[in-house]
């Protein structure tokens, strides 16, 4: 075979190998989402993200009661399709404007982390706002 075919077989291996490691990761992902919305069935939950494109990559789960007090604060940062969600208990058990208010989310030390918070507060904001109907929000109905 020649160098070419070697490289171009060498490629797809590595693509096939990082759709598997993406895969997991999505897997991951979910689970903890799953979790999270089957066992703190009131308040709210934000997500956000920050990608790096040297760096590394972050994500913030928040979960926050009715009353706005941080039930779970979860990070996962990495490079690699390998990281896990870390649960971060020093901000846990504070209320969401106390977070906002925090040194940390000054962005200062962990940039990266501080505007990841930044969209998942902005998301339970946005959560905030809509009105509560009952049954399933988001759906659509034709008027007949």
């Amino acid at each position: 075979m020649a160098m070419w075919q070697w490289g171009l077989l060498a490629l797809g291996f590595l693509w096939a190998l990082q759709s598997l490691g993406v895969w997991f990761q999505m897997r991951h992902y979910s689970d903890v989402m799953k979790g999270i919305t089957s066992k703190y069935n009131d308040g709210f939950v934000g997500a956000g993200n920050v990608r790096g494109r040297l760096g590394k990559g972050v994500i913030v789960l928040i979960v926050v009661t009715p009353d706005l007090i941080i039930q779970r604060f979860l990070v996962m940062s990495g490079r690699s399709v390998f990281a896990k969600f870390k649960r971060r208990m020093e901000f846990e058990g504070i209320s969401l404007n106390a977070l906002r208010t925090n040194p940390v989310m000054a962005g200062v030390e962990e940039p990266a982390l501080a505007k990841a918070a930044e969209r998942a507060i902005e998301q339970i904001d946005r959560a905030r706002a809509e009105p509560r109907k009952p049954g399933l929000s988001g759906i659509k109905t034709v008027n007949a």
